[in-house]
């Protein structure tokens, strides 16, 4: 975890060990040698992949202004999943980051993503909370989870436990103008994994994501099924330009309308709902 020392950071380690998280190491620039829930302290992310070759994701919960070179340092030091939980990065910083990132072959989950949990494994980031909640809502099961919204990956993962079904995997990708890994950039490893027989999405007004979606399935490069409902309907009533929310909740030049999205994948082969809560339904009957 780099930014590891200071209170989010803290926070978010003893959620995430409490759920058995093998955290090995943090990273806080002058707090080397200090410790946090038990876990060892380094000065830069080199120290840290150095004294613990076995480290596979760095999660970043550090000030907007440090996330471009914190994530830059995990990248170069050879870590292939970033977390960037951040929130507020310069969109600039953001196009550097995954740029870098994609160059390189790793993935950039964020900024502003509430993190990734696999049930019953681990999860980076405080996603679905105290143990306690995380259970009632997370449960190992066959679903694929992808959700711009921090707050509706949880719900949305709690829709498919009302259906009788568990989770795979639950990511929440980050509502921002520019995100790293996309719906169709998670979508690809759902493709490969063979715990995921289905996949839901959680989508909105904005972007162009989507999109990439219903392209990818028409080309035949994802198979499986999958359920989405698209939020905000609303805002095209509305005028053009307006942000709703998240910075990427934006329609711009007649794109990114819900409608427009929902045509596009429904035109794939993808399962579309009105409601959000008949999500987990239409995944159980689809697989």
């Amino acid at each position: 975890m780099q930014g590891i020392t200071g209170s989010e950071g803290q926070r978010a380690v003893a959620v995430m060990k409490e759920y058995g998280t093998n955290v090995v190491a943090g990273v806080t620039p002058g707090k080397g040698g200090q410790e946090v829930e038990d876990v060892p302290v380094y000065d830069t992310v080199k120290e840290a992949t150095e004294n613990h070759r076995e480290i596979n994701a760095s999660v970043l919960y550090v000030p907007p202004f440090a996330a471009k070179e914190a994530a830059f340092e995990a990248v170069a030091n050879g870590i292939r999943l970033v977390n960037c939980i951040t929130e507020g990065v310069p969109i600039r910083d953001a196009a550097e980051m995954i740029a870098y990132s994609r160059k390189q072959g790793a993935l950039f989950v964020g900024p502003s993503s509430i993190g990734i949990i696999s049930p019953g494994k681990c999860r980076l980031g405080v996603v679905g909370g105290p143990k306690e909640l995380a259970d009632h809502v997370y449960k190992e099961g066959e679903i694929g989870v992808i959700s711009k919204s921090g707050g509706m990956t949880n719900e949305t993962s709690w829709v498919v436990r009302q259906a009788g079904l568990g989770q795979s995997t639950c990511a929440g990708i980050g509502g921002d103008m520019l995100i790293g890994a996309t719906f169709a950039d998670l979508l690809e490893l759902f493709e490969k994994d063979k715990q995921t027989k289905g996949v839901v999405m959680f989508g909105e007004l904005g972007g162009t994501y989507e999109d990439e979606v219903a392209h990818m399935i028409r080309e035949g490069r994802f198979t499986k099924p999958v359920a989405t409902f698209i939020a905000g309907r609303f805002a095209e009533k509305l005028p053009e330009g307006m942000s709703f929310g998240h910075a990427g909740a934006i329609i711009q030049g007649g794109k990114g309308t819900p409608e427009q999205k929902l045509k596009l994948l429904r035109s794939a082969g993808v399962i579309t709902v009105d409601n959000h809560h008949d999500l987990g339904e239409a995944i159980r009957e689809a697989i």
